[in-house]
C-alpha cells in the first residue's frame, strides 16, 4: 500500500474508529478497496462490486453539474441507509473518488473528514492512492 493510501486509511480509521465499514478508491478506469471490515466483507460477497462502483462514478457528472450550478464548490456527499452512512468525495486533478461506509449513530462531522482528506491530498501532492494500478477493477 502506498504511503498516501496508508495515511488515508489511518485518517478514516481515526475518524470512524470501529464504525468504519469499508474504504474504496476509484477513478474512471478502476477501483480498489483499501479497507473492508470482516462482517462487511461477508455481506459484499453476494454483490457485484463493479456495478456498485460504476454507480458511484456518476458522481463525476454530479460534481461537474454542481460546479456549474452553484456559487460554491462541491465538496462531498453523504447518504443514509438503514444500517450505515456512506461518504463520497473526489480529490486531485484526475480526480480520484473516495467512498467510505460507517455504522450509523455517531453524529459525525463529515465536513471535518473532507477537510482532512483534502489536506492529505495536498500533502501527498495528489499521489496515486491505488496500491497496484494493474489491480484495478478487481479486489486486490
Amino acid at each position: 500500500m502506498s504511503d498516501a493510501a496508508a495515511r488515508l486509511v489511518e485518517a478514516f480509521r481515526s475518524f470512524g474508529g470501529d464504525d468504519l465499514r469499508d474504504l474504496w478508491v476509484f477513478d474512471h478506469h478502476g477501483y480498489e478497496h483499501l479497507y473492508v471490515r470482516e462482517d462487511v466483507s461477508d455481506a459484499l460477497e453476494c454483490l457485484d462490486i463493479s456495478q456498485f462502483i460504476d454507480n458511484e462514478r456518476f458522481g463525476y457528472v454530479t460534481r461537474d453539474t454542481y460546479e456549474t450550478l452553484y456559487y460554491a464548490d462541491y465538496g462531498y456527499t453523504v447518504r443514509g441507509f438503514d444500517s450505515f452512512e456512506q461518504f463520497r468525495t473526489f480529490v486531485g486533478d484526475r480526480p480520484t473518488g473516495i467512498l467510505a461506509g460507517f455504522d450509523r449513530g455517531a453524529g459525525r462531522d463529515f465536513a471535518a473528514l473532507h477537510d482532512r482528506v483534502c489536506a492529505l491530498n495536498d500533502e501527498f501532492d495528489g499521489a496515486d492512492l491505488f496500491s497496484d494500478p494493474t489491480a484495478r477493477d478487481r479486489l486486490p
